[in-house]
Parts: C-alpha cells; structure tokens; sequence
C-alpha cells in the first residue's frame, strides 16, 4: 500500500520539518537571556543565532550516527516506524511550544524512535546501551550545568568583585554578545544533529546507503531547516527562560550561556545526545541559586522538570499508536 520512495521523500520532509520545530521551540536557548538582559533586540537576536546555527551543524556527526544507528537496529526499522518517530516528536514539541515549557526536542525524537521501534519489532530492535546512554546523558547534562553555571558566576563575582556594578555591566553586555553567539552555536553543533540522523536512518533502510555516513546534502538542510526555525522565535519558551525563572543580568546570562555552550560543544564531540534545554535551563538555575536559593522561582521550576520527565514516554507513545495505525493500514 505504501510506496517505498514516497515515504523515503515524506520521511526526508518530516525530518527537516521537525528540525524547523525544533529551531522555533529551542531558539529560547540560545537568545532567552541576552533578550531579557536587553542586550539585543528580538530580531537581531533570533538572525545572529539562526546564522550560528547553520554554522554549527557543519562542526560533526557523531551525535547524527547515535541517532542513526546507536538507540535502535536500523536493520529492523521500516521507513513507516520513521514516519511515527518524527510525528511524534513534532507533536510534543507543538505542544509544549504552545504551554512555553522548555523540553528537550532531542528527547522527544529519541523517544518518538523507541516508541516506533517497539510497536514495530518489540524490544529486540531497541539497543539497550544506546538507551542507557540517552537515560545517563538526561541526568548528567542537567546536574553538571547546575554545577557549572553555579561555579562560573562565582568565580566571575570574585574576579570583578572592586569592579563598579555599572562598569561591570557594561562590560558584561559586550561579552554575552559573545557567549550569546557561542550558545547558538553550539546549538547547533548538538541539536541539528538529530533530524540528520534520523534521515540517514532512512536512507539505510531504504538501501540508498549502506553505512551510517551523514551525507552532505542531508547536513545542509537540516542546518537551513533549524536556522529557518530559529528565525521564527519561541516567544512564550523565551519569556519562560529568560524572565520566569529568574531574573538576570548580562553577567547572569554571560555565566548561563558559557556554561551551558562549553558543555554541547563537548557532548557534541563525544556523540552523546544531550539536551541543550536541559543544559541551558539547568545552568540558569544553578547562575540564580548563586545568588540566593530563593531568587529562584521554584514553582515555574518544577513544571519544566516534569515536562522533562514526561517528554520521552509522551513523544513515545504518540510514535507508538501512529505506528500501530500503520500497521492496521495494511
């Protein structure tokens, strides 16, 4: 019933469709903060970061090839369990983007793929080292964000501590420009990884290629689709991350942004499929909770993380019940 090519090509759109929702929902992470500290204007803001986006995608693909073959037996994945994958995704990510709660789009794809995968062939097509290395990545990147956030804006109060507030400020407004673009940047580097995975996933099982190798084309669109999706703004995940939690100033948004960026460009290198959400939100509390435990709006706080938790087995069984009308269509 359902033609190999054209759900080759529905595959390939879906994918770069979900790549241009995850640039509109995750562009909060790379200019929330240097849009609530006024540093830029909304608009200059969402180009500088869709531009560096494109850019990082260029940087690897290694979190493309665990994607494509590290979480789920490409060998045992038809074209139709993709298709399930990626509406999944998509939906959770509409629908967060609609509720202004930053969730991981990475974890929504990753569990859109388990979800399809075992509807399709049952647990034998899920690779259960890829899973716990998605599952250690979702506590590690978060944790170590806190952390990191936390130590850099300590340790930035003690080198500019006779500074003069005002002189500081200015002076912390020029270089989140600069922490602003390496956040969007490493964005990139992470997050556009994820659709050309799941292309290249395609592609194998439909025997158009034979090695998990990310092609130069797929890596081109999907750097154009999520700068694309940037360009549009998450205006309510915006508002969330950079006024809601807590209320920052360009040094707060400077540490925030080093922070969460050194941490992507790392994962990156290594392949592991983190959360720049997770990082980058993480690494705002931990810049607020050095001010006091109470600067930070705990309440807000706590929705974020059980969207967090509810992100893969939502995403999940969306891919599940689309792959199973699949099925049934046959």
């Amino acid at each position: 019933m359902f033609d190999p090519p054209i759900l080759l090509i529905l595959v390939v759109v879906l994918a770069l469709a979900f790549d241009f929702s995850n640039g509109w929902h995750d562009s909060a992470n790379a200019i929330a903060t240097v849009v609530s500290t006024h540093v830029l204007s909304p608009g200059r803001a969402v180009l500088m970061a869709a531009v560096l986006n494109i850019a990082g995608a260029f940087m690897s693909t290694a979190v493309a090839k665990m994607i494509g073959g590290g979480i789920v037996e490409a060998a045992m994945i038809q074209q139709t369990t993709v298709i399930a994958a990626l509406f999944g995704a998509i939906a959770w990510n509409l629908f967060t983007l609609i509720l202004g709660l930053p969730t991981s789009s990475s974890h929504a794809l990753i569990g859109g793929i388990i979800g399809g995968a075992l509807a399709q062939s049952g647990m034998s097509a899920v690779k259960l080292s890829g899973l716990q290395k998605v599952l250690e990545a979702m506590l590690f990147s978060p944790l170590v964000g806190f952390v990191l956030g936390y130590l850099i804006i300590l340790a930035t109060y003690r080198v500019m501590f006779r500074v003069p507030r005002g002189a500081a400020n200015r002076g912390f407004r020029r270089l989140q420009l600069i922490s602003s673009g390496f956040m969007a940047f490493s964005h990139g580097a992470n997050d556009a990884q994820k659709a050309m995975g799941i292309i290249t996933l395609a592609l194998v099982s439909a025997g158009v290629i034979t090695t998990v190798e990310v092609p130069t084309w797929v890596i081109l669109a999907c750097a154009v689709a999520m700068g694309l999706g940037t360009l549009a703004g998450g205006w309510r995940i915006i508002r969330t991350l950079g006024m809601r939690i807590v209320k920052l100033e360009p040094v707060h948004g400077f540490a925030a942004e080093t922070s969460a960026a050194l941490i992507l460009l790392g994962t990156a290198h290594f392949g592991m499929p983190v959360s720049t959400t997770h990082t980058i939100t993480s690494s705002i509390m931990g810049v607020g909770s050095a001010r006091r435990l109470s600067a930070v709006r705990w309440g807000v706080t706590m929705r974020i993380v059980y969207a967090w938790l509810f992100t893969l087995p939502g995403a999940g069984l969306v891919a599940y019940g689309v792959t199973l009308a699949f099925q049934a269509l046959r």
